[in-house]
């Protein structure tokens, strides 16, 4: 892997009964292994999904400067983000209905981020597994968001 590419794995987990999240983010950069976890009350999946992409990106222009940054993600949510940034910026952030847009803090936050940095987001499928020797990043990363979650609501 190139120095100058950084390929990020994300992924948020949400308990819908307590309103519990997690987010996980595990950045690649010259072959070593980053992992950045955090837990949220009273949030969503949604939002969830949104900081684990947030977080890897601040953590990446505090460390590594003017690098590609390949996110991977398995939330159409966030992917389809960029392709919508335009109309979002140009609505206020706001539905049709002149309802303000759920989570739009962070979309606001991604979007500024989407704008200073070189981003390609990269759609995977959710929990898929390899079939060959490859490590499966996607799994890993749910794997920890979920696992984070389970031990908040667990200790509540």
């Amino acid at each position: 892997m190139n120095q100058n590419v950084i390929e990020i794995y994300t992924d948020g987990s949400c308990h819908n009964n307590y309103n519990i999240g997690a987010w996980a983010s595990i950045l690649l950069v010259a072959n070593k292994k980053t992992i950045f976890k955090g837990t949220a009350q009273n949030t969503t999946h949604n939002r969830m999904e949104l900081l684990a992409v947030i977080k890897a990106i601040e953590f990446s222009n505090e460390n590594y400067k003017h690098s590609l940054l390949k996110i991977y993600t398995d939330s159409q949510y966030v992917f389809r983000i960029p392709e919508r940034m335009e109309k979002l910026k140009k609505n206020n952030f706001h539905t049709k209905k002149g309802i303000p847009l759920h989570n739009n803090d962070l979309v606001q936050i991604l979007i500024r981020q989407i704008e200073e940095n070189t981003i390609e987001f990269i759609k995977v499928k959710a929990h898929q597994k390899t079939e060959s020797d490859n490590i499966n990043y996607n799994t890993e990363v749910d794997k920890i968001a979920r696992q984070a979650v389970r031990d908040v609501v667990k200790n509540a």
